[in-house]
């Protein structure tokens, strides 16, 4: 009896604390319409309420008897202060490859700028800080969040749902270099949700690195000018 409250207490905190991140893409698809960005922000407000549904009807199909993980359950919203060593790990490690890679293999480095022209390029400094959150946020929530349980918390789940997420980093001037970074970097998150079973881990690095690369981006841009 004591199980089953706790589990519909855990079920209600993680619903509350995602249906109150929510509310975050309307607003900013109209504060963002004529900056040409509310493509993304509806990309991003897309992934987050695939989260919700993937966590409803798991907990659903769990409670039934289904055999399926509850989403819920595996992955959590826990925060300990060892994580922020791993957070900053992560982006040191990230920060760091992305940069060699970008000095080093020209054709990564093409799509790089494609995909940085093409989101970056209309916005203002402080406009940088959202377009790291939401990204960050949204892709986390669906798969490291939403698939990676789904699966199963474990490696051979991690390199099947990461390998999509590298697919879906193709297309807009970005090439195949591209998409194997993308799946290397989402491995590094998935390694990071599966080892603490929290998404605010994968959420804080992924954002935290966006940020460093439109910094970076904007900086060597302005110089180059």
């Amino acid at each position: 009896m004591n199980m089953c409250i706790i589990d519909v207490e855990i079920v209600d905190e993680t619903r509350h604390v995602a249906t109150s991140v929510f509310r975050l893409p309307v607003e900013l698809l109209l504060y963002y319409q004529g900056k040409n960005y509310h493509c993304k922000i509806s990309t991003d407000a897309f992934e987050f309420y695939s989260f919700l549904a993937n966590l409803q009807a798991s907990h659903f199909a769990s409670t039934e008897g289904l055999p399926v993980a509850d989403c819920s359950v595996e992955i959590s919203w826990d925060f300990q202060m060892w994580h922020l060593e791993l957070i900053t790990g992560l982006v040191i490690i990230v920060s760091s490859c992305r940069y060699l890679l970008l000095k080093t293999w020209p054709d990564f480095a093409e799509s790089s700028e494609a995909a940085n022209r093409q989101v970056l390029t209309s916005l203002e400094p402080l406009d940088y800080i959202v377009v790291s959150f939401l990204p960050g946020v949204g892709e986390e929530f669906l798969f490291r969040g939403a698939l990676l349980p789904l699966f199963g918390a474990n490696w051979p789940s991690a390199l099947a749902v990461d390998a999509v997420f590298g697919i879906l980093h193709l297309g807009s001037g970005r090439k195949y270099s591209f998409a194997i970074w993308a799946t290397f970097v989402g491995l590094a998150y998935g390694y990071a949700t599966i080892s603490t079973s929290s998404i605010i881990v994968p959420m804080a690095a992924h954002a935290l690195n966006n940020l460093i690369r439109g910094i970076l981006w904007r900086y060597t841009s302005s110089s180059s000018k």
